[in-house]
């Protein structure tokens, strides 16, 4: 096995998160299979050092400008380069040092820097959903046009991704994602009116950063999964599902047009899909726990409540409208869950927010790589204007 599987240099763009910890530790597992070749991070500059005396990267940066003298500092007897600013993320993502990117700069901050990769005719790994919600046809175009695999790294899509193995010259009759439901599954709005941060950052299954968890509580995580799916297997809005299933097992379903339906399943663990996409086309083994059908004996389903949660019911909608609308709804959902996770609005407060700034923002149905920019902008603006001060 070994022989035949290639060195990789990883480049991880976004490496202090959940995502990006956690494929370090699939790449320290696996020292003869992968290097770690970039590190990035947009702040935190003290887990960014520590993974960087780790790791010994040839290039490490650091998102915030500020912070550029503590990093260059503490790494100057080593022969790690160091770069600062935003700019600096597009500029190593355009370098020839790497193999593969692991996007997993969470929100929009991660587009330009994978298209950057994809422009290089680098190979990208993608936890960062946001880059296909907001820009997925651009995305998926320079992918073509380039030539390189996109492999998702988000559970949901990689279960397809990996059910989708053998069968290119099959057509795909619809996608079903499975949703855990997040922490307050068969609540209703009057319970959810009163939840505080702390318990909506409580989720049931899955260990993951702020963002996605708030995200999964509301139901907002699995509308963006639903464009993401769409531009990432070329689909129509029709062909896109939404399936709550509360254990978490079945990460994902494909039916075929001949009524057969094939599911990934296997326990909640992000470093599965990581390990998956960093090696793809292998396997390689690990010692991670298994799935044991006696515990949970039981997996059940059951239709998403949208008329609670209608955050999926926007996404939806945004989905079938096409246009900048999944851009507005991104871009909005990340304003009202920075104000949410800092107290500044309430949990119900969230839908409004992003459901007010999608009735604000013009509509435009074929946009620009620049006309996505700008949407984002505005809503951010309009979304930002709302929050009271």
């Amino acid at each position: 096995m070994s022989n035949s599987f290639p060195h990789r240099r990883i480049a991880i763009f976004g490496s202090t998160g959940s995502v990006g910890s956690q494929a370090l530790e699939v790449i320290a597992s696996n020292p003869d299979k992968f290097t770690a070749e970039v590190l990035t991070a947009f702040s935190n500059e003290e887990l960014l050092i520590k993974q960087a005396l780790q790791f010994n990267p040839n290039i490490v940066v650091i998102g915030d400008d500020s912070k550029y003298k503590i990093v260059k500092d503490a790494l100057s007897n080593t022969h790690i380069k160091v770069f600062a600013g935003e700019k600096a993320l597009e500029d190593v993502a355009s370098m020839d040092c790497y193999d593969m990117m692991l996007a997993a700069i969470v929100g929009f901050a991660g587009l330009r820097p994978t298209l950057c990769a994809l422009d290089a005719g680098k190979a990208v790994a993608l936890a960062n959903k946001e880059t296909l919600v907001v820009a997925g046809d651009i995305v998926m175009q320079k992918a073509i046009e380039k030539r390189v695999p996109v492999i998702p790294v988000d559970s949901e899509h990689s279960a397809i991704f990996q059910c989708l193995v053998g069968e290119t010259r099959n057509k795909i009759e619809k996608v079903i994602l499975t949703a855990s439901g997040g922490p307050f599954l068969g609540k209703k709005p009057n319970y959810l009116v009163n939840v505080k941060r702390d318990h909506a950052l409580q989720h049931p299954n899955w260990q993951m950063g702020a963002k996605i968890t708030i995200d999964s509580a509301t139901l907002m995580n699995k509308g963006l999964e639903m464009i993401e799916a769409r531009w990432l297997f070329d689909l129509g809005p029709d062909q896109v599902q939404v399936l709550v299933h509360p254990q978490s097992i079945i990460h994902s379903l494909v039916q075929f047009e001949d009524g057969s339906i094939k599911a990934q399943m296997g326990l909640p663990d992000m470093k599965l899909p990581i390990q998956y996409a960093l090696a793809f086309p292998h396997r390689i083994p690990n010692q991670f726990p298994r799935y044991n059908f006696r515990n949970p004996a039981q997996l059940t389903f059951e239709e998403p409540d949208t008329k609670t949660f209608r955050n999926l019911q926007l996404a939806t909608d945004a989905l079938f409208k096409g246009g900048n609308q999944p851009c507005v709804l991104n871009a909005a959902n990340e304003i009202a869950v920075f104000a949410f996770l800092r107290n500044r609005i309430g949990f119900l407060d969230m839908t409004d927010l992003i459901e007010r700034t999608l009735q604000h923002v013009p509509v435009i149905e074929k946009p620009t790589l620049e006309e996505y920019f700008d949407s984002d902008g505005e809503a951010r603006n309009f979304a930002a204007s709302l929050i009271k001060l």
